[in-house]
């Protein structure tokens, strides 16, 4: 794919780590792509980063015909910059993509513009512990029209935002709840697709949470309300009676990278996984008699966020001992010494820009 690159004549700069937050500082370009039923995917460009001109009636608008990725780069301490599992993004997006009615992109060509973007923003890749550069491909519907149909135009995008680190204290357990009015998704909606919709829908759940003093909420299945699915807008993990519990793929919980990360690097020592059914009647079992060890959120953002704390109406469990559980920082300290290049990476996950 050829790509058209117009440099920006107005650089930014990278602010120092403790003033960077998450998505609200932006690099000086961005990738853009058109997409007509006429030639397909064309037009491929790398221009500087600024506000993007659609149609006040683009279906996108009106429908929520998008979908998007979170991916991030990574400073090692050779200076390189890395990447972690990126083409486990750009085919996740093609699968959002099919759930939406959206043309798929070349997976080829979304890595080449994922790397060659990062590649001209490279001095926005922070070096600091647990800093990296957040990567958001997103890929929406441009039809100027409120009618109603398939997808016949489309803008495929990315933009990088470099991010702080995470946890700036160190990894602390949070507090969640077990949501038991709203839902994130049924089987056969768009749970397993990455689109905006998913998200927007949580919010409400999410917000009374917080104002009842949890850090976000546990999801409950759309259909029975009983088997436990994700924990906020990330996948969810439980360590019982030394098995490691995750909720199984059933077709309305995301396809987590980390996610997978996860489970093979849990494999890889021997520890036992289950991915099925869980309900939150065997979770509060175990948390009220004690087999529950450790539980933990898994996803791009925070990597590992270790639960302190489970609610589930007028019960309530401190999971050891509100204490980050040995197997989390394991993981943690595993996953991201891979991601930052600290540590070996035996699986081949990672890839140089």
């Amino acid at each position: 794919m050829k790509i058209t690159v117009t440099p920006n004549p107005n650089h930014g700069t990278l602010p120092a780590s403790d003033k960077l937050g998450f998505g609200t500082v932006f690099t000086d370009h961005m990738f853009l792509m058109d997409y007509t039923d006429c030639d397909g995917w064309h037009n491929a460009r790398i221009v500087p980063f600024g506000p993007i001109s659609v149609s006040p009636a683009a279906s996108v608008l009106h429908y929520g015909t998008e979908v998007f990725e979170g991916l991030k780069a990574y400073r090692r301490p050779d200076g390189e910059v890395q990447l972690f599992r990126p083409w486990e993004n750009v085919a996740r997006l093609n699968r959002s993509c099919d759930r939406l009615g959206l043309p798929r992109i070349d997976e080829e060509d979304g890595l080449q513009a994922i790397k060659e973007l990062v590649k001209i923003d490279s001095n926005w890749v922070p070096s600091d512990p647990g800093t990296s550069l957040y990567i958001r491909p997103f890929l929406y519907s441009t039809d100027p029209t409120l009618a109603l149909h398939g997808v016949h135009e489309a803008t495929f995008a990315i933009i990088l935002s470099p991010s702080g680190s995470y946890f700036s204290d160190g990894l602390k357990p949070v507090p969640i709840m077990v949501e038991t009015e709203d839902v994130r998704a049924v089987r056969g909606g768009t749970g397993e697709a990455k689109c905006g919709g998913n998200y927007a829908a949580a919010n409400r759940a999410g917000d009374k949470a917080i104002e009842k003093g949890y850090s976000q909420v546990l999801w409950l299945d759309g259909v029975e309300r009983k088997y436990v699915e994700e924990g906020g807008g990330m996948n969810v993990m439980f360590k019982i009676t030394g098995k490691v519990v995750t909720p199984m793929l059933t077709g309305s919980i995301l396809r987590g990278v980390t996610r997978k990360s996860c489970i093979e690097l849990l494999k890889s020592w021997g520890v036992p996984v289950e991915e099925r059914l869980l309900s939150v009647d065997e979770l509060f079992e175990a948390a009220k008699n004690g087999t529950l060890e450790e539980a933990w959120c898994v996803g791009t953002a925070a990597v590992i966020s270790p639960i302190g704390e489970l609610a589930w109406n007028d019960d309530k469990y401190v999971v050891n001992n509100n204490q980050i559980g040995e197997l989390s920082q394991k993981l943690y300290d595993e996953l991201t010494g891979i991601q930052w290049g600290t540590k070996p990476d035996p699986f081949n996950w990672t890839c140089i820009v």
